[in-house]
C-alpha cells in the first residue's frame, strides 16, 4: 500500500504551531474531602477548584490537583465535608438602641412574678432612662394584669418592653412608648393596633404593624456608627456558621439605610434586601425601597416584597388578648384553622397586581389557613398558573398549608420558606395537621429553610429532621440542607449562579467542623464552619486548615 507525503511546508507549518494553552491554575483547590454538592445526580465528591469568584471543576482529588500550579493555595481538607454555602431565607436583620438591656429569666414562659422580679433586679443595676427589654410567652402575654401601668409601678424611670417570642406583640411601659414615639393620639396603622382601654387610653399593648412601626423608630434612633457596630457581629457570626447569604426581611431598617449601612462595613457575606414595607393609618406603603437599585452593590441585592396576611397563633392577630389562652391537647391545630387576617382579602387582588406591575417578587407571611387560602384563591382568579407559575410567590411559613390547598400550591409555582426553630416552641404532639414539611416536598411544592431568629443553621437542620410536633414531618439532613442551598437559591431566582457546588457556580462554600451527615443529631448545632468562601474570597477562617 502506498504511504501518503505530505508537502515539506505542511510539515514545517504543523511543526511550528503551538502546543494547546494549558488553561490557567486554579487560585485554591480543596482536595480529599466530603464535599456535598446538592447536584442530584452526583451528590458527593472528593475535590473542587476555583478561579477567580467561581468553581471551574469537580472531581476526585487526583484529577482536581493537576489544576494546581505554582501560585495556587492547596487545602488538605483530610475528610471534612464541605458544603454549598447556606442561604438562610428568612431572617430580619435588626438594628437596637445602644443602651437597651436584654433581661431573660431561666424560664422561657415565665410567670409575671418571676419575670417582674427579674426586671425590677436589672432595673436597680442600671442608670435612669436604659431601655429593657425581655422576651415572654403565652402565660404573661395572655395575664392582663400586665401592661402599661403595671410596667410603670415595676419603673417608672426605664423604659421597658416586653416581646413575645414571635414578635407580633409588646407591652410597653409609659417610658418606651415614648421613646418608640407612641403617643396618645397616634392613630393605629392599617393591620395593626395600639391597644386602648375603654376611656381611649393606650394599654401599652402593641400588635402587628403597631409592632414594626415602634421598633422602626427605635432603630431610627441608633447611630450608624453603632448599628454598622451590632452588623459586624451579626454578620461575622453568620460567617462563622458557614452562612454565605442571608435574605433580610427590612422590617426594622429601612431598606436604603440597610444598603448604606452594609456598603459603609462592608458586609462579608451575601445580603438580599427584600422589602417589608410599614402601614400607615392611610393604607400601605407600596413605594418604600422602590427607587433603590436592584444591585447597589456585588454582595448587595434588592428585590421583593413582603406583606404580612395574617398573625400567628399564639397571639392571634388583632383579637382581643386572653381570647386563646389554651391551645394544648390539640388545639393549636383549631387556632391554625381559623387565625383571623391582617388585611381585608380586598387587598390581596392588590397586591398581586403590584407585583406583576413591577415585576417584583412577592413574599407572604401566612401562618394561618383563611390567609393561605384566601391568597390561593386570589392568585386563581388573577391568572391562575399561566401567570403565576413562574413567579415563585412565597409563603413565608406556611403552616396553614392543609391537605386540600397542597395540590393548589403546587400548580401556582409557590414556594414554601419554614422556619424549624418555630417547631420546638409547642412541645411534642400538639399538632396533627399543621407546619407540613415532608408532605410539602413529596408534593413537589419547593421548601426552603430560614432561621427566622438564631441564626445558627444547624439547630434549624436538626430541628428540621426532627419535627418535634409531627415526626413523620421529618426530613432526612440532605433534604434540609439542600432545603438550605439550594431551594434558598431558587427562593430567590439566584439557582444559576449559587446553591450548589458544580463548574460555573459562585465558590461560595463552609468546610464544617464535624460531619452533618453522620454526627448524632444531638451534636448537629456544636457545628461551625472552619473556612468560608463567598465569591472565593476568605469571609471566615478559624486557622485549622492548611
Amino acid at each position: 500500500m502506498k504511504v501518503p507525503t505530505f508537502p515539506l511546508a505542511i510539515v514545517m507549518t504543523l511543526a511550528s504551531l503551538p502546543a494547546p494553552a494549558r488553561p490557567p491554575a486554579a487560585d485554591l483547590v480543596l482536595l480529599n474531602g466530603k464535599i456535598f454538592t446538592a447536584v442530584a445526580d452526583a451528590p458527593y465528591v472528593e475535590a473542587l477548584a476555583v478561579r477567580g469568584e467561581r468553581i471551574v471543576a469537580v472531581g476526585d482529588s487526583s484529577a482536581i490537583g493537576t489544576l494546581a500550579g505554582p501560585g495556587t493555595r492547596r487545602i488538605e481538607l483530610g475528610g471534612h465535608v464541605v458544603i454549598p454555602g447556606l442561604n438562610d431565607a428568612h431572617y430580619h436583620i435588626s438594628v437596637e438602641p445602644a443602651d437597651l438591656t436584654l433581661v431573660r429569666t431561666e424560664k422561657m414562659n415565665p410567670s409575671w412574678a418571676e419575670a417582674r422580679a427579674a426586671l425590677a433586679a436589672r432595673a436597680s443595676e442600671t442608670s435612669a432612662g436604659t431601655l429593657l427589654e425581655m422576651p415572654i410567652a403565652a402565660r404573661i402575654f395572655n395575664d392582663l394584669s400586665v401592661n402599661r401601668d403595671t410596667l410603670d409601678e415595676l419603673t417608672a424611670d426605664h423604659g421597658v418592653i416586653l416581646v413575645t417570642l414571635t414578635g407580633h406583640a409588646e407591652i410597653m411601659n409609659s417610658a418606651a412608648l415614648v421613646r418608640a414615639g407612641v403617643h396618645e393620639d397616634t392613630p393605629d396603622p392599617v393591620g395593626g393596633r395600639f391597644e386602648r382601654d375603654t376611656t381611649g387610653r393606650l394599654t401599652g399593648v402593641l400588635r402587628e404593624y403597631a409592632v414594626l412601626r415602634a421598633d422602626r423608630n427605635l432603630a431610627d434612633e441608633t447611630s450608624d456608627q453603632d448599628a454598622v457596630r451590632e452588623l459586624k457581629e451579626t454578620l461575622g457570626d453568620a460567617a462563622h456558621w458557614g452562612l454565605t447569604t442571608i435574605q433580610d426581611m427590612s422590617n426594622v431598617v429601612e431598606p436604603g439605610r440597610m444598603v448604606r449601612l452594609l456598603e459603609r462595613m462592608p458586609t462579608p457575606i451575601r445580603i438580599r434586601i427584600m422589602r417589608m414595607p410599614l402601614t400607615t393609618p392611610a393604607g400601605r406603603d407600596t413605594r418604600e425601597g422602590r427607587a433603590l437599585p436592584p444591585h447597589p452593590a456585588p454582595l448587595i441585592t434588592v428585590s421583593g416584597t413582603k406583606w404580612l396576611l395574617d398573625g400567628v397563633p399564639l397571639e392571634f392577630t388583632l383579637d382581643p388578648r386572653g381570647s386563646h389562652k389554651d391551645w394544648r391537647g390539640g388545639q393549636f391545630d383549631d387556632l391554625v384553622r381559623e387565625l383571623p387576617l391582617t388585611f381585608a382579602e380586598s387587598e390581596m387582588p392588590a397586591m398581586l397586581a403590584e407585583a406583576r406591575r413591577w415585576n417584583d417578587p412577592l413574599l407572604l407571611h401566612v401562618s394561618g389557613y383563611p390567609a393561605a387560602a384566601a391568597m390561593v384563591s386570589a392568585m386563581e382568579a388573577s391568572g391562575g398558573e399561566r401567570v403565576w407559575a413562574a413567579r415563585r410567590v412565597r409563603f413565608e411559613h406556611g403552616d396553614g398549608l392543609l391537605p386540600d390547598l397542597i395540590p393548589r400550591v403546587k400548580s401556582l409555582g409557590i414556594v414554601v420558606v419554614q422556619n424549624p426553630t418555630h417547631f420546638a416552641v409547642l412541645g411534642e404532639d400538639v399538632l396533627k395537621v399543621s407546619q407540613p414539611v415532608r408532605t410539602l416536598l413529596e408534593a413537589g411544592i419547593p421548601v426552603a429553610l430560614g432561621s427566622d431568629g438564631r441564626l445558627n443553621p444547624y439547630l434549624n437542620i436538626m430541628l428540621a429532621v426532627l419535627h418535634p410536633h409531627q415526626h413523620s414531618e421529618g426530613i432526612t439532613r440532605e433534604q434540609a440542607v439542600i432545603a438550605y442551598t439550594r431551594t434558598s437559591a431558587y427562593a430567590e431566582f439566584a439557582e444559576k449562579d449559587k446553591g450548589t457546588l458544580e463548574t460555573g457556580k459562585l465558590a461560595d462554600l463552609a468546610v464544617l467542623s464535624q460531619d452533618i451527615f453522620s454526627v448524632p443529631l444531638p451534636e448537629l448545632p456544636k457545628t461551625t464552619s472552619l473556612l468560608t468562601l463567598v465569591g472565593g474570597k476568605v469571609a471566615y477562617d478559624a486557622g485549622a486548615l492548611h
